[in-house]
């Protein structure tokens, strides 16, 4: 993994990116906005599941509209990200807090895949019968999640890239 990650960042597109006065510093913003919007939308579902706002607005109409603006902004986050981690492929390998965010990632997609049937293509349901426990505990998980991705990527800016070098 290592190689790859050597032999990605030294690749042209990520080199002059990397050195880019202008163009690294635009796509972290870029990262850091789209996170800031998508996690404010994660923030109003989880909280509008869980009771604590916005309690006269439908469920399903909440989530149907924030549904297109929460996939361009994942798409978005995640693309800026990709370029990030190619450009210091190899400060992010031993990362610690940049390992963790990946696990919390696959965690987050997992939570989506279990719950989206049952909660977040469920809303009508939600509606007609009253939030279910299934909904709150999927909220609970998304904002645990979704605090401990923004937490471990503001991690990954202060921890010293040779800190966590393996040896061999």
């Amino acid at each position: 993994m290592l190689s790859f990650c050597l032999w990605l960042q030294s690749t042209g597109m990520f080199t002059q990116l990397r050195s880019s006065g202008i163009v690294y510093p635009t796509v972290l913003s870029l990262h850091m906005v789209t996170l800031a919007f998508f996690g404010c939308m994660i923030l109003v579902t989880d909280l509008r599941l869980l009771g604590f706002g916005l309690k006269k607005y439908p469920v399903a109409k909440l989530i149907a509209k924030l549904r297109v603006p929460k996939y361009v902004g994942f798409v978005i986050m995640v693309t800026c990200g990709v370029l990030l981690f190619g450009s210091k492929a190899e400060e992010y390998y031993y990362n610690i807090f940049f390992r963790a965010k990946m696990l919390i990632l696959a965690l987050i997609l997992i939570h989506g895949a279990v719950f989206r049937a049952g909660v977040y293509r469920n809303g009508p349901a939600l509606d007609a019968s009253g939030i279910t426990g299934q909904a709150k505990l999927a909220a609970s998980l998304s904002l645990v999640l979704w605090i401990s991705m923004a937490i471990c990527g503001r991690g990954i800016g202060y921890v010293e890239p040779n800190l966590f070098r393996l040896h061999a």
